[in-house]
């Protein structure tokens, strides 16, 4: 489906390419926005180093792992303690602003115009921000909804008041017993909604959010459209990157601008439509929006 011949930029000096974005967006009669992990990276939500010491130094201490990610994956002897890790994750990833102003950077960018984005990400900064509710669609779940382990129902439940509930009275790595949730359905454990597994539960507010982007870019297919890519690797692809790539290849007048330190690539068959910013996206998101 794709070339097999890939072509990256040096784009040491970046000064030509973000004329050739800002030119694109002044131009454009609408924005897809494509965004990965790198983006919420760049906003300062890192998951090892001194973020994570500061939140779970106890857990590093006592399991020797030295990030949130190993973290997740520890397989914790109780529920109470695996909830207590899982507690203060949810809570500062999902609850807590981002560090730096990223998101609020690239909602300037876009104010105005006719938007749509879909993510990868499940940290819910976009609404944070103040983007439209309307306009996201988080494919991959959030941090913030709860589902059966099971599922024994397509349901999500809002999870801060108890997460919130869980970080304040936990003690010694391990919450109250009466704290650990369970499906008010089947009484099963919940789990976090995080399409890991064919157990990720598709809502109804997860199936309107993909027909409000299927309809997005259906309507628009032959418009001056950018699909401005943020953050994205390689991990899964074929959410965002590659459909963006078809996309544009399929429509003369879109462009196809990725910004991404180390990983802005583009196929050979649309390099004359592509842009590409090999830089910290928060830099460029400065500079574009001077």
């Amino acid at each position: 489906m794709y070339s097999r011949t890939w072509t990256k930029k040096s784009t040491k000096d970046c000064s030509k390419e973000l004329e050739r974005l800002q030119k694109a967006l002044r131009e454009a009669d609408a924005v897809v926005v494509g965004a990965g992990a790198g983006l919420s990276a760049a906003a300062g939500f890192s998951y090892s180093g001194a973020r994570f010491e500061a939140y779970f130094s106890d857990f590093a201490a006592k399991y020797g792992f030295h990030d949130m990610y190993m973290g997740g994956f520890y397989p914790y002897e109780t529920p109470e303690e695996y909830w207590a890790y899982w507690s203060r994750y949810i809570f500062i990833n999902r609850y807590m602003d981002a560090p730096k102003p990223v998101y609020d950077e690239l909602l300037q960018l876009v104010s105005g115009k006719d938007y749509f984005v879909i993510t990868t990400n499940v940290d819910h900064c976009f609404q944070k921000a103040g983007f439209d509710k309307k306009r996201l669609f988080y494919t991959q779940g959030d941090y913030g909804l709860f589902q059966c382990s099971e599922p024994c129902c397509q349901e999500t439940f809002d999870n801060e008041t108890v997460v919130r509930e869980m970080v304040g009275c936990q003690k010694n790595m391990k919450i109250p017993t009466e704290l650990v949730p369970v499906c008010p359905h089947c009484g099963r454990p919940m789990t976090m909604n995080l399409r890991c597994d064919d157990t990720f539960v598709q809502d109804e507010g997860w199936r309107k959010a993909a027909e409000r982007y299927e309809k997005f870019l259906r309507t628009r297919k032959d418009q001056r459209i950018i699909f401005l890519e943020l953050g994205v690797g390689y991990n899964t692809p074929v959410i965002i990157k590659y459909p963006f790539w078809r996309m544009t290849e399929r429509n003369p007048k879109a462009v196809y601008a990725s910004i991404n330190l180390g990983e802005a690539i583009t196929m050979q068959e649309i390099e004359t439509q592509s842009v590409l910013l090999d830089m910290d996206i928060g830099e460029a998101l400065r500079q574009l929006t001077r």
